[in-house]
């Protein structure tokens, strides 16, 4: 199955919430605020080459868990390789981002114990209007400081450039 015919897929079911986050949709599967144990589960359909700044969570681990493609992810300077059925840990405190490698895009889960880059998704995200990628879109210098205030609003710096 294509990574198109997945994205035609998604939100089916009944199970997650559905926005279009910078060049990507994203599904939160599971909130951080249905249970005690804060765990939030967002499945990322992403395009090739995607690459968020490099950045620290504050407060939280972030695991990925990757479903399709393939994701050069970059940890406190180390690089991996990570492909689907792979599941790699950034600990908080250590600097980290990713970039889609795979032509087709990629899908993988992102999981985390706490809110902080679940609630930084919702304040930065719009619903998605359809099923699909949203449109690309240059980022602006007005989106680049909206996105770094609502990181720090939400236990999360910014410290460098998307991967090359």
């Amino acid at each position: 199955m294509t990574m198109h015919a997945k994205i035609a897929g998604a939100g089916t079911g009944g199970s997650g919430e559905l926005f279009w986050f910078k060049g990507t949709l994203v599904n939160v599967r599971l909130s951080w605020n249905a249970g005690e144990d804060r765990v939030s589960v967002v499945e990322h359909y992403m395009p090739y080459g995607e690459s968020p700044p490099l950045h620290i969570h504050r407060n939280e681990d972030e695991v990925f868990h990757i479903l399709e493609g393939e994701m050069l992810i970059r940890i406190d300077g180390k690089d991996v390789v990570a492909h689907a059925g792979e599941t790699v840990l950034a600990p908080k405190g250590k600097p980290h981002s990713f970039r889609v490698e795979s032509r087709e895009g990629a899908r993988c889960l992102t999981i985390t114990s706490g809110g902080d880059f679940e609630n930084m998704i919702r304040e930065m995200a719009e619903p998605a209007t359809s099923i699909g990628l949203p449109p690309q879109v240059e980022p602006t210098p007005a989106m680049i400081v909206a996105l770094y205030e609502a990181c720090a609003r939400n236990s999360i710096d910014i410290i460098g450039s998307p991967l090359a």
